[in-house]
């Protein structure tokens, strides 16, 4: 398991630039405002040959009217609970404050090893404020710049030699595992169903809508299962992104989807089906993304008949066709209701994904179904497909049929071979690419 770095501290003081910075990315939302990150956010660093896992948390905040104080405090407190090492970070150009006394109290009752980081050491002059810090009782404060990079080497070599032994048996990284990216609008229940799977508040969970800034990765490996899940921001229609952080949000939102295998839209059963989950939808399809379904909040509506759910599932298909072969789940995230068989589904897609044909089977398959129907003449042109084969290595089914006239056959006849793949082999969920090519 790889050691975890927690990155904790008062509000702007520079945790998500510092995170950006170790981990190379633009991972964690950078704004000016203070509170920007609200849930804790993961990436991996490698130094000297050592990898470990970083985490960036919410802004610790006391005393204040803020609806997610509270949350921001529970974040940081899980976030120092799991950690092998934690950095404390302050500004030195501020000096010391309130809040700054507040967090350094709660780390020194901690029984982890704290680095003290004194952040935003942007010219020499501000050097001289370093020594203010000694007074928390956390050792030698360490002087860096995030933002141009001043300081983190050292850091970073202090950070290898706080972490505790472990064995080194276990390299994880997220590309050896399935992805499965919670996607939906905002408030529809998607840290709700997160939370649901893996049993702990990992996710802050209020009634406002957008509530999920950043995208969290959770590792699941119980009952069977490993893979990690992905809660992504709400994604919001254009016209009421009107915050710099909601955009950024939006942008990770599809991001997430590209980097993911499955994705798991959430739709609200009280609600229906609405443009901008339409939207989404076509997001994951033009990323050509296996998908799942959820019709969450089901406990909430009164008409739970066969007809009614017969009818939804209609309603979803013709909203999002030609694409129809995909699971849909009713579930419940707040009764927990078949969340299980939602993830068991999102698992057999990844599975699907995975598929491959033998060739002579498909040849003596697809070969039936041509001569069934084959490509209809075009100014008296006769198109011949002579064999099929799969594109190994591919990262969806991608089916080549080889024939005399490849541009003659039409995005009809295509979609028709597409429907007779599904009909003979398990495809269900994912999307599959049929191309011609002349022989």
């Amino acid at each position: 398991m790889a050691q975890l770095i927690a990155i904790v501290g008062r509000p702007n003081v520079g945790k998500s630039t510092l995170f950006n910075r170790l981990t190379q990315s633009r991972t964690a939302i950078v704004d000016d405002t203070a509170g920007t990150t609200r849930d804790r956010q993961y990436g991996k660093v490698e130094w000297n040959g050592k990898e470990f896992s970083i985490v960036d948390t919410g802004g610790w905040v006391v005393n204040s009217e803020d609806i997610f104080e509270e949350e921001i405090n529970k974040q940081v407190q899980i976030a120092i609970d799991e950690a092998d090492v934690i950095l404390f970070l302050v500004d030195i150009s501020n000096g010391i404050t309130d809040l700054d006394d507040h967090v350094a109290q709660i780390l020194r009752r901690s029984s982890k090893p704290v680095i003290l980081v004194s952040n935003k050491a942007d010219n020499n002059d501000l050097l001289y404020n370093n020594a203010e810090f000694y007074k928390f009782g956390l050792g030698e404060p360490f002087a860096i710049s995030a933002l141009s990079g001043f300081g983190t080497g050292d850091l970073l070599d202090e950070v290898v030699r706080k972490m505790p032994l472990k064995d080194a048996d276990e390299d994880e990284t997220l590309a050896d595992i399935p992805r499965f990216a919670i996607v939906g609008r905002p408030n529809v229940g998607k840290s709700s169903i997160i939370n649901a799977f893996i049993g702990e508040d990992r996710n802050i969970v209020t009634n406002i809508a957008g509530t999920t800034r950043d995208s969290i990765y959770t590792r699941y490996n119980k009952f069977g299962f490993d893979f990690y899940l992905v809660d992504t921001a709400g994604i919001r229609k254009k016209s009421k992104v009107n915050e710099d952080i909601e955009y950024y949000s939006v942008i990770r939102s599809i991001r997430a989807i590209e980097n993911s295998d499955v994705c798991i839209l959430m739709l609200d059963a009280t609600r229906g089906i609405e443009s901008q989950d339409a939207n989404i939808f076509s997001l994951i399809a033009r990323n050509k993304k296996g998908l799942v379904v959820c019709v969450n909040k089901w406990d909430l509506v009164e008409n739970k008949s066969t007809a009614a759910i017969k009818t939804f599932e209609n309603a979803i298909r013709d909203r999002f066709a030609p694409f129809t072969d995909f699971p849909i789940i009713f579930t419940s995230a707040l009764n927990k209701q078949r969340i299980h068989r939602a993830l068991e589904e999102a698992m057999k897609v990844y599975e699907n994904r995975m598929r491959t044909v033998p060739t002579s089977r498909l040849n003596t398959v697809m070969q039936e179904v041509i001569s069934a129907y084959p490509p209809p003449a075009i100014k008296g042109k006769y198109v011949k497909i002579k064999y099929v084969t799969m594109l190994k290595g591919s990262k969806i089914p991608t089916f080549i049929f080889f024939c005399n006239l490849p541009q003659w056959v039409k995005e009809p006849y295509l979609r028709y071979l597409e429907n007779k793949i599904r009909e003979n082999w398990e495809y269900t969920g994912t999307p599959i690419n049929v191309f011609m090519r002349e022989k």
